[in-house]
């Protein structure tokens, strides 16, 4: 039903039915105008190619690819016809390796944004939303965690936790999340004060009503294109911790590749297959999510896409 059915015809639409067709009025122009862009098409496609990838992956190298024991080719054979991306320290297809590498990279780096939105949004909101003793305290932890060098915190935490999945991408969320409480913390403010939230209030909704029904889907926006920016910062996290030996053992990603290579001696024996294909990923994919991610900014806040 078009809009101008519903101003002709107000009643045959419930006021849940046209919340939602606004949406979906909203989804539509978001999706013709996120089309419209270059930049945010070219970074969707390039991380589609890698999806694909990640996907596909055990349909393209069997899991026996990257067991050690099955390697048959040279150590650090350069790039072939038979392996177009050279070999490891071990003999393993690197081909293998990078894609198998993606899967691991890429759930870590969402799986963990998810989280630290997650926590960064609820500290934000709640932080603006309450005043006296409890949106104080929520505040000065947010001042702690953004004081604390991010890096030296992660390796910490994931010393402590030990070396798993699971414990790579609790660090990640656990320590990234305070820059996005911030944003959403002074968006919340700037809600706060708006005509309609002051009406809910002197009607008798509650501090949860309030923050979920009014303060959340104006945060929303903020929260999207944040979310969008802050993969790459996780994928970068995680390659920095694998890299460092705190990744997971059971399971090949794009640092723990590098890791591997640094350790083996790839740079003295000039293998730079071994260390230049999983960072030419691990460039790429930080690449196509920043692309998404300013396209975003640029749709959701028309001021962004001027500066």
């Amino acid at each position: 039903m078009s809009t101008s059915e519903i101003h002709d015809n107000p009643a045959r639409l419930s006021p849940r039915g046209i919340v939602r067709m606004r949406r979906r009025a909203a989804l539509h122009k978001f999706t013709r105008s996120f089309r419209h862009s270059p930049s945010g098409m070219v970074g969707l496609c390039l991380l589609g190619v890698f999806v694909v990838v990640a996907v596909a992956a055990p349909l393209v190298f069997p899991r026996s690819a990257l067991d050690v024991t099955q390697a048959i080719a040279n150590p650090f054979q350069p790039p072939s016809w038979d392996y177009p991306l050279g070999t490891d320290d071990s003999g393993r297809s690197v081909l293998a390796l990078v894609v198998w590498g993606a899967r691991i990279s890429l759930l870590v780096g969402l799986a963990a944004t998810v989280l630290s939105m997650v926590i960064g949004t609820t500290v934000g909101i709640s932080s603006g939303h309450f005043r006296g003793w409890t949106g104080g305290a929520l505040d000065r932890v947010t001042d702690w965690f953004l004081v604390i060098p991010y890096l030296p915190l992660a390796i910490v935490l994931a010393t402590v936790l030990g070396r798993s999945m699971l414990n790579i991408i609790i660090v990640i969320g656990v320590t990234s999340w305070p820059g996005t409480a911030r944003l959403i913390r002074a968006q919340t403010l700037s809600v706060e004060g708006r005509p309609y939230l002051e009406r809910a209030k002197a009607l008798g909704a509650g501090h949860y009503h309030q923050m979920t029904r009014h303060v959340l889907p104006n945060v929303t926006p903020l929260v999207l294109a944040n979310t969008t920016l802050a993969v790459s910062i996780s994928i970068l996290s995680e390659t920095t911790l694998s890299f460092l030996g705190l990744g997971d053992p059971d399971n090949v990603s794009w640092g723990s590749i590098l890791e591997q290579g640094f350790q083996a001696g790839a740079i003295s024996q000039g293998a730079w297959w071994y260390l230049g294909a999983p960072g030419v990923c691990v460039v790429l994919v930080v690449l196509a999510f920043n692309l998404i991610g300013r396209a975003v900014e640029g749709i959701l806040d028309p001021r962004a896409a001027g500066r």
